[in-house]
């Protein structure tokens, strides 16, 4: 049988590596989306929407660069400085995963999750043009925030482990909370993107329905890949599987890069806006004319 410890070392590091990888790509999104504001032809149009952009991904990447250099110092730290330490590397993790960085980091993963989801449900307000759709998510951020903070706080006590005891149920109702609210926005947003696409291919043609309902609009506006690594975690975490950390770093890379993506959709005019909302709703409406008999047909 394959050892746990085995496992998740390779895990953790693979998942770093990974991390590392995508880290690169959420630098070359940001700075292209800086660019876009400060010298896109929209820029004086969309002056409110850019400046909020740049403080949002700003934020975004100022939480994802503490959390990736606290997960590679102390992979450092494990495999490189104390790699003779007493035990290995298994009990080298028990005994500092509560270590004062490491809940650094932890927090400011939280805080990125709550930035991330925060965008997401006003994302799901924008698609729908309907702020009913975003009560259901908004209870759920409520929730999701004061888990994550007691996430933080019992995995940063001396003696806890994020990965066993009451830390690891704790952050297993905070991430499944998560997930939960993440899935919601995702099928809200895929399901509206799907029937919009339908309406404008039988009223505009594919042509122009293609700009807002590709595939490529589907997956990055409703934030597939975060989505669907967080299921990866939380069902690894909830089997306490030691391939979680992998998923986990992949959760966490995709809650900076998904946004970001959006971002840049939006900024190359591509993206949702709630102009772009509206206007969809009114090309239903011209293109629909009642007939005598209260049918509808399409000029």
């Amino acid at each position: 049988m394959a050892d746990p410890n085995a496992i998740f070392q390779n895990s953790y590091y693979i998942g770093n590596t990974f991390a590392a990888i995508l880290y690169g790509i959420e630098l070359a999104l940001y700075f292209t989306s800086v660019w876009f504001i400060l010298h896109g032809r929209e820029r004086k149009h969309r002056g409110r929407s850019n400046k909020i952009f740049l403080f949002l991904g700003t934020g975004l990447l100022s939480m994802i660069t503490i959390w990736f250099i606290t997960e590679e110092f102390f992979g450092e730290q494990m495999w490189v400085v104390n790699e003779n330490y007493p035990g290995g590397t298994g009990q080298y993790l028990a005994d500092h995963v509560s270590v004062w960085y490491e809940t650094m980091g932890t927090a400011a993963s939280v805080v990125l999750n709550l930035m991330s989801d925060a965008f997401l449900i006003y994302r799901t307000y924008i698609v729908w043009n309907d702020w009913r759709v975003a009560v259901f998510p908004c209870i759920l951020y409520c929730c999701s925030a004061v888990l994550g903070i007691l996430t933080c706080y019992y995995s940063g006590i001396p003696n806890s482990d994020f990965f066993l005891g009451l830390a690891a149920n704790i952050a297993l109702s905070y991430y499944s909370i998560v997930i939960g609210l993440n899935f919601s926005c995702t099928v809200l947003i895929c399901a509206r993107i799907l029937w919009v696409s339908n309406r404008l291919q039988q009223t505009l043609g594919h042509a122009t329905a293609r700009t807002y309902t590709s595939a490529a609009a589907l997956i990055i506006e409703s934030m597939l890949p975060y989505t669907l690594f967080g299921i990866a975690y939380v069902a690894t975490l909830g089997v306490n599987h030691p391939t979680s950390i992998f998923f986990l770093s992949m959760y966490i890379m995709f809650t900076c890069i998904s946004p970001q993506l959006i971002m840049l959709r939006v900024l190359l005019g591509r993206g949702w806006t709630k102009e772009a909302a509206m206007n969809t709703t009114m090309a239903f409406r011209s293109t629909l004319v009642p007939t005598g008999n209260g049918s509808q047909m399409t000029n």
